[in-house]
């Protein structure tokens, strides 16, 4: 059976969507204030562009900081995680012999940013070996301070990983990291909407996170917090007139972020509608509907795991609103090749209107599905998921159809 909050969205209910976590999903509401937001700059461009538009963005600014729980002059919105990686990292001074340390859990595009700012500056990239499948979260915190030396400038790590679906311990991590004089990246493109935020209180150095994913924002809004005595040196993957010019009442944190050049500022500024959509969904709010969710991916996965017969990886208390499981083993050949979508992935789309990843991970490489969670999705939707591997691949005879 359907969920009855589908129609909140407009997806399209021929396909089961089982992958809210690459870009979300835009609900109709949430659509609906970024049409309005588009037609009224397209009205009067200079008027919204040069006049509205930096009151309105402090007002979104402020509705987000609620939602987070920080103060707004710590925020800046930016198109989404990777751009705040960038903005972080390519910010930084580094000198031969630095380290930059990360995990084997990352996301790889933000790792490629690591490695070209390590490569520009004769530094290293570190990468911390966590196991997958995990007892409980002491492994992650261990892996992590393992590979910590006297060199790490900076440690990048994932609030809920991207391939493994694994939340991270986070505020445990800061404090590890910190005590060893390591300050922390926070890559949080997952966890907003999907886990409980305590930026504040955490204080990394740096938190970055989409809100294009499970805050069911537009595409293009994302923010970056960072602590204050790291602002500063911080400059944005796009320099322009806010790197000499002030505006009163705002600070250079701000001036440098809020104006990228020319832009279409609709995502950003609909972001207290999804906000305020999401918190009104349940009568508990935000908290209602990530617990929901939780439970929803922990039950699609136990109904995968004994379908396809295998053990889950981690304990349902390391879950958010994904959740990965490892393929049995005779759906690892031939192995995963490079390909941009592995052929099983591609057969349940084009077969049987499943679109949900088939991930790739590991050393060495082997196949995972990662589900996902939303308020559009019922169990129903993991049953047609776990009909249609079987039916993909039912046999090693299947393979040669697969390759």
């Amino acid at each position: 059976m359907p969920s009855p909050l589908a129609d909140h969205w407009t997806l399209d209910p021929g396909v089961v969507f089982l992958n809210h976590g690459s870009f979300g999903a835009c609900p109709r509401v949430v659509l609906a204030a970024q049409s309005e937001w588009r037609a009224r700059m397209e009205r009067q461009p200079v008027q919204f562009l040069w006049r509205d538009f930096p009151g309105l963005l402090d007002a979104a600014r402020e509705d987000l900081a609620r939602f987070l729980a920080v103060d707004p002059g710590d925020l800046v919105f930016v198109a989404n995680a990777t751009a705040g990686v960038n903005a972080v990292v390519r910010s930084l001074h580094l000198s031969p012999g630095d380290e930059l340390l990360t995990t084997d859990h990352d996301y790889n595009a933000c790792r490629n940013v690591l490695i070209e700012a390590a490569a520009r500056a004769g530094a290293a990239v570190v990468i911390a070996r966590v196991p997958f499948p995990l007892r409980d979260e002491s492994q992650i915190v261990a892996a992590i301070l393992a590979a910590v030396t006297p060199r790490t400038r900076l440690a990048m790590i994932d609030h809920i990983t991207s391939p493994t679906a694994i939340v991270f311990p986070i505020a445990k991590i800061i404090r590890a990291l910190e005590a060893h004089g390591v300050e922390t990246l926070v890559d949080g493109a997952h966890a907003p909407g999907a886990a409980p935020l305590e930026i504040g209180q955490w204080r990394p150095a740096y938190y970055t996170g989409n809100l294009h994913k499970w805050v069911c924002a537009p595409k293009g809004a994302a923010f970056l917090w960072a602590r204050p005595d790291r602002q500063d040196p911080l400059r944005p993957a796009i320099i322009s007139h806010g790197e000499n010019t002030r505006r009163p009442g705002r600070s250079p944190f701000h001036d440098r972020f809020d104006w990228p050049g020319t832009l279409d500022p609709s995502a950003w500024l609909s972001v207290s509608a999804a906000l305020k959509w999401g918190d009104s969904l349940y009568p508990g709010g935000w908290e209602e509907l990530r617990h929901r969710n939780h439970v929803l991916a922990a039950a699609g996965r136990a109904l995968l795991a004994e379908r396809l017969g295998i053990e889950p990886p981690c304990p349902n208390e390391l879950l958010s609103t994904m959740a990965t499981l490892l393929l049995p083993e005779p759906w690892q050949h031939p192995p995963p090749d490079s390909a941009r979508f592995d052929p099983i992935q591609s057969r349940l789309h084009a077969e049987h209107h499943i679109e949900v990843p088939i991930v790739r991970w590991g050393e060495p490489r082997r196949r995972y599905v990662r589900i996902s969670a939303q308020a559009y999705n019922s169990i129903a939707d993991y049953e047609a998921l776990a009909d249609g591997l079987h039916h993909v691949i039912d046999a090693a005879t299947e393979w040669a159809r697969v390759e």
